[in-house]
């Protein structure tokens, strides 16, 4: 059975909305970051990232990590593409190219796209966005992500989807990626055909129950 490791206010948001749209069982284990506990090592602490239970898991103890039937991963976007292609269906690809194009599209999300858009949700989290330095920070981060916005936009000018004509494990990748950055309405205003996709994704009822879930968790 699959074993996802960490809270769903985390990246294993992600790999929680993954395995609910491929409907498969799980067990959650809801590890929660170190940086939010004031004593991470205390006897009465809640498993966490410094916990030694979790660091057997993922020794970098970071979230989220998956086992599933003995095989760890511990890298949120390779976990969905590792369960995609094992439970297969419409999220999965149906062949090799479209196998090379998710993975394509998942790499430059996270390399292009995370970095930015990660800049402006961390500025939020630490309640600095409406300072002189939060607001330089989030402006830095919406230039920077112009060019990618406008790569995607420029994509999904003639399709619905990131790759072939439905909803795959790209799409889900990308829009929890894209996500981070939705503070900026602006930016989203300019790529209409990003702000139509992304609001695509999030209709969807797997996202929504993981969502759902994710707000019951304290901040």
């Amino acid at each position: 059975m699959l074993t996802i490791y960490g809270v769903y206010r985390s990246r294993a948001s992600r790999n929680y909305w993954m395995a609910g749209e491929l409907g498969i069982p799980f067990t959650s284990v809801p590890v929660i970051q170190a940086r939010r506990l004031a004593d991470p090592l205390a006897d009465d602490a809640p498993i966490n990232t410094k916990s030694a239970s979790f660091l057997a898991v993922n020794p970098m103890g970071l979230i989220p990590a998956i086992e599933d039937d003995g095989l760890v991963l511990t890298e949120s976007l390779a976990n969905n593409l590792y369960l995609a292609r094992k439970y297969g269906g419409p999220l999965a690809p149906s062949d090799v190219r479209e196998e090379g194009m998710m993975s394509n599209w998942t790499m430059w999300a996270a390399t292009e796209v995370e970095p930015h858009a990660a800049r402006i949700i961390l500025t939020y989290d630490a309640g600095t966005e409406n300072t002189d330095e939060g607001k330089a920070k989030i402006a830095a981060a919406v230039a920077a992500l112009g060019k990618a916005f406008a790569h995607l936009e420029k994509h999904l000018a003639s399709r619905d989807h990131i790759v072939g004509d439905r909803f795959t494990v790209a799409d889900l990748n990308l829009a929890e990626v894209f996500r981070y950055a939705m503070s900026q309405a602006e930016l989203f205003d300019r790529h209409q055909k990003v702000k139509a996709w992304l609001a695509r994704c999030q209709s969807r009822p797997a996202f929504k129950a993981m969502m759902e879930v994710r707000s019951k968790e304290a901040e």
